[in-house]
């Protein structure tokens, strides 16, 4: 049976181009006959507040969105993502990175990626850093090593066949940070796989992400879902919405008059 998701961050109010995600998100599980799922992603304590997951909720079921069961949140599931953590750990994927953002920025053998984003150049991966010599005065993050050279290929539901090598369009990735806390990576496929989630809808900006999470499902002997990137929305400048596009959220939008069906005509078809 088709399982679907809606995974807002609560880091702010949503915005349209959320919505249109979400709806397409809602229209593919109906059309398919399936059920949907809300999961709040609230891993990051200092930006995640309990007043936008709340406004999240409202602002959806106003927009006209339905789900199954009561919303899961990331930040009660800490001792799973723990476990796949150690699993990794434990059978050589992972190595411990004391490398700042700053350090891969500046490293002058750092690649980039067709977006820009400085590809980690694998500064720590051989430098066997015990574990045990690792604490609250040498913090680091853990790496995924990723097998170089490998071409990581998978059919997207909208955008067609992907293709990412290895090492040339991505890097080293982290699954578990220096707070002690896991990277965004690491938390949705354990989730996603935990939901039996059978078909992921979320924004194109994140299908090179999916070659990454497609190796940690392999890694951790998971079934992998299939992938649907919708295209993002861009404002009067073409530039990506975002949460600082304060004017374009939900709530500012119902506040000026706007109703769901005015707004969901702007989509088109899924």
């Amino acid at each position: 049976m088709y399982h679907g998701r809606l995974a807002p961050t609560p880091t702010g109010l949503l915005h349209l181009g959320h919505a249109r995600t979400f709806w397409a998100a809602q229209q593919r599980t109906r059309k398919l006959g399936g059920i949907l799922l809300y999961r709040n992603e609230d891993l990051d304590p200092a930006r995640c507040k309990p007043e936008f997951r709340e406004a999240a909720i409202e602002d959806l079921h106003w927009f006209g969105l339905e789900w199954e069961g009561d919303p899961i949140d990331q930040s009660a599931r800490i001792m799973y993502y723990q476990t796949a953590f150690e699993q990794l750990r434990d059978n050589g994927h992972l190595f411990p990175c004391t490398c700042s953002r700053k350090d891969i920025r500046d490293a002058p053998n750092a690649p980039h990626s067709d977006d820009g984003e400085a590809i980690y150049p694998g500064t720590c991966r051989t430098k066997n850093i015990p574990a045990l010599a690792l604490d609250s005065q040498t913090p680091a993050n853990w790496r995924f090593r990723v097998p170089d050279g490998e071409v990581v290929e998978f059919l997207d539901g909208r955008c067609g066949p992907q293709r990412f090598v290895a090492g040339q369009n991505f890097g080293d990735f982290p699954v578990w940070q220096k707070d002690d806390m896991p990277a965004y990576q690491l938390a949705v496929v354990v989730d996603d796989a935990a939901m039996g989630i059978t078909e992921v809808v979320r924004g194109e900006d994140l299908l090179l992400s999916t070659a990454r999470q497609l190796l940690l499902y392999r890694a951790l002997e998971l079934n992998s879902p299939d992938y649907y990137h919708c295209p993002l929305m861009t404002d009067e400048n073409d530039q990506r919405l975002a949460k600082r596009h304060d004017a374009l959220s939900l709530r500012a939008l119902r506040e000026n008059g706007y109703t769901p069906e005015k707004l969901r005509a702007k989509f088109g078809s899924v």
